[in-house]
């Protein structure tokens, strides 16, 4: 029985790439793998057998920790002289835990494998956004001083220059050395990181999965729906201020940034109505009886778990037409595309999906984005990388 070690920063459902590795390691499990799960010290995660093994909670104090701190290399060794594992994959580790944790386990022979969930690699803020909400790819080239000059990071001196430092320390070269295979769930995110002149025999493209058994949505309300962080780059404002200009009822579920001040914008709006955030259970009900979600990014969205959850329960999906998120849709079949920013491109196809139903195989969706077909073609990886 083989052993993985899966490693993310934080161990509750925070974000696409914890769920992604806390349902891994359930998946795992239920193969037969022997598995463990190192990750950071925190308030709301869920319980865990390895916890003992987690470094600290992040803070200023623990600056060097983005860089290799003494705590990190003497948990996650400890880990590995305990566990042994036979191949260790990442997920989210910069900032709270560190790369180096690859570095420990490339020095003994054990096989890395890095899932990638943002941009992390190849641009220092993770987003590929300058300051003004502009995509940007200055630091694809390997020089990472254009985040600190523009303070790309939450328009901060330090912080921009501590991610700058961060990017230097970590770079490509570096990276490939410790890893066997990064895996890219969209293949908008492996060109990405072509372009950024990481080695395309160490990319592979693998979607990421849902676990969803609920039955098929039977009808549909008149409302539409928004299911994400409210913060700019999702492109909630361009909605919202779509949105209030049309006769439908949105529904938005989530918390971020920006929420108070769109709530205090749109507080006389009556189509605008704000959920805040929900049980896991509640947003199956929402999404269920909605008319469609809407995807409207205003970044390199890499692979959305919200579409293929969506599409899963069989409710169609309008999407903007950015990063990896064409990849997921079939305009006229499961969806539409409209081009992202573009306000007048999305008032027009809102109307059009108010307007129009969408018949699909559910079946197919499940197929292609279900967890036994990924767990299939992870398997092949770790079969190749182990030889």
């Amino acid at each position: 029985m083989k052993k993985i070690l899966i490693a993310n920063k934080f161990y509750y459902n925070r974000g696409g790439d914890c769920i992604y590795s806390i349902n891994l390691e359930k998946i795992l499990k239920e193969a037969g793998y022997d598995v463990s799960f190192f990750s950071m010290s925190y308030s709301k995660n869920f319980e865990s057998k390895w916890s003992e093994y987690w470094v600290s909670e992040f803070s200023a104090k623990k600056f060097m920790r983005p860089f290799g701190d003494r705590e990190t290399k003497i948990k996650f060794t400890k880990l590995l002289d305990d566990f042994k594992p036979d191949i260790v994959h990442l997920n989210n580790i910069h900032t709270q835990i560190s790369p180096i944790i690859a570095e420990l386990a490339r020095s003994r022979g054990i096989k890395v494998v890095w899932t990638m969930h943002d941009y992390k690699l190849i641009c220092p803020s993770y987003l590929c956004l300058n300051i003004k909400g502009e995509i940007c790819e200055k630091c694809f080239d390997g020089k990472k001083n254009y985040c600190t000059a523009n303070r790309c990071i939450k328009n901060k001196l330090l912080h921009s220059f501590v991610a700058q430092k961060e990017a230097e320390k970590w770079n490509r070269e570096r990276l490939e050395k410790c890893t066997d295979i990064f895996i890219c769930p969209s293949n908008f995110l492996k060109q990405k990181m072509i372009q950024s002149r990481f080695s395309e025999n160490k990319l592979k493209v693998l979607h990421n999965f849902v676990d969803i058994s609920e039955p098929c949505k039977s009808s549909s309300d008149n409302y539409y729906l928004f299911v994400g962080r409210l913060s700019r780059e999702k492109g909630i404002s361009t909605l919202c201020s779509v949105a209030s200009k049309l006769p439908y009822k949105l529904k938005i579920i989530g918390s971020g940034s920006i929420e108070k001040e769109l709530r205090e914008k749109y507080k006389d709006c009556e189509q605008i109505i704000f959920l805040g955030r929900k049980s896991h259970d509640e947003v199956l009900e929402i999404v269920t009886n909605a008319k469609f979600m809407v995807c409207p990014s205003e970044w390199h969205e890499n692979n959305p778990l919200s579409i293929m959850e969506n599409l899963s329960l069989n409710v169609p999906v309008l999407g903007a037409n950015i990063g990896g998120i064409p990849e997921l849709i079939e305009q006229g079949i499961n969806g539409e595309l409209f081009e992202s920013g573009n306000e007048k491109d999305l008032k027009n196809k809102i109307e059009y999906m108010m307007n129009n139903e969408y018949k699909f195989d559910k079946s197919q969706v499940v197929k292609k984005f279900g967890k036994e077909n990924h767990l299939e073609s992870l398997v092949r990886i770790y079969e190749d990388v182990l030889g």
